[in-house]
This record gives C-alpha cells, sequence and structure tokens, in this order.
C-alpha cells in the first residue's frame, strides 16, 4: 500500500475521517473486488499529487459492515470525499482518474 494511504475502519473512522483536519477520500472496498484493485493505483497516483492536501483513507467493508451501512454503500468501490466531517461528493464503480481528480480540486 502507498505510504499514507491510511487503513480505516469502524471504530477509527469518526477520529480519521470525520474529525480531520483536512479533506479526506475514502475508498471503500473488498480484496475480492476486481474494480477495487483496479482503482488503487489510481488512487495512489493521486495521493503522491494531492497528499500533503487531503488524507487518504480506505476502508474495507467486508471487515467494517456499519460506516458503509451508515452511508448507504451498495456498490464498491465507492469514493466518498469528506470536507469537515461532512460528505462533498461519492463517485461509485472505476472511473477515469480525471473524474477523481475533478472531485478533489472541488475539496480544496
Amino acid at each position: 500500500m502507498a505510504e499514507g494511504i491510511v487503513e480505516i475502519d469502524d471504530d477509527s473512522f469518526e477520529s480519521e475521517v470525520l474529525q480531520s483536519d483536512k479533506p479526506v477520500l475514502v475508498d471503500f472496498w473488498a480484496p475480492w473486488c476486481g474494480p477495487c484493485k483496479a482503482i488503487a493505483p489510481v488512487i495512489e497516483e493521486l495521493k503522491a499529487t494531492y497528499g500533503e492536501k487531503i488524507k487518504f483513507a480506505k476502508c474495507n467493508v467486508d471487515d467494517n459492515p456499519v460506516t458503509p451501512g451508515k452511508y448507504g454503500i451498495r456498490a464498491i468501490p465507492t469514493l466518498i470525499f469528506f470536507k469537515g466531517g461532512n460528505v462533498a461528493e461519492q463517485i461509485t464503480g472505476m472511473v477515469a482518474k480525471s473524474k477523481i481528480a475533478e472531485a478533489l480540486d472541488k475539496l480544496l
């Protein structure tokens, strides 16, 4: 995993994401999910670009059912962009890097 992408779980979600002083991109994924594996390197590239200004986190939906349930996640990968503890944007499925970058730019 890329340096600085935080693994979060149901217990650490509030402190790592909702109380973060930076905007946060949370990648909801599972180990068996093909598109999740495909999007991971894209997220890592974006982390290299935006890592100073935005926190990047991953949440395994199989191990942590509470948080995805709270945000109504029905499909993975789902990327949720948080700013000030609130959902700013949500992207579901495999999308182009430029679409994710666009959402990150809106957070800043």
